[in-house]
């Protein structure tokens, strides 16, 4: 269940490199465009940039927030010895929350939707929180 566990990981890295350089293309062709003053880039002041071009930014952030609770529960599960179908199962649906918010996010954008991915999310790593406490401690 381990290896299993891992490939959760790896996906969910693969996925923040990929929103990365779809926010760096986005980001370079706006500025290639000029929609986008180089100067900007100085302080990373680009509120007056394209829709797309800041939804991609910000969809690279979101990488960095949530999903640290997903990383902090493997890195658990895996020293406490909790690798068992339970956390499989929810660190999968949980990456599968984040691909889906982030084609949401870098496609339609379509808020309602984005959001109910996002709760999906932030459910599942409640429920597989919530599970460790259990194991460990009822």
């Amino acid at each position: 269940m381990d290896k299993w566990l891992f490939l959760t990981v790896f996906v969910q890295v693969i996925l923040t490199l990929v929103v990365m350089v779809i926010m760096g293309k986005r980001r370079f062709t706006a500025a290639k465009n000029k929609q986008i003053p180089m100067a900007a880039f100085k302080t990373m002041a680009l509120d007056n940039a394209p829709e797309h071009v800041i939804a991609a930014g910000r969809n690279f952030l979101t990488q960095f927030e949530l999903p640290v609770l997903f990383y902090v529960a493997v890195l658990l599960c895996l020293q406490l010895n909790l690798t068992g179908w339970f956390s499989v199962a929810c660190a999968g649906l949980f990456v599968l929350s984040r691909v889906i918010h982030s084609a949401i996010h870098l496609g339609s954008n379509d808020v309602f939707k984005r959001y109910k991915s996002f709760v999906f999310g932030a459910g599942i790593v409640f429920i597989w929180w919530l599970g460790m406490f259990i194991q460990l401690f009822v």
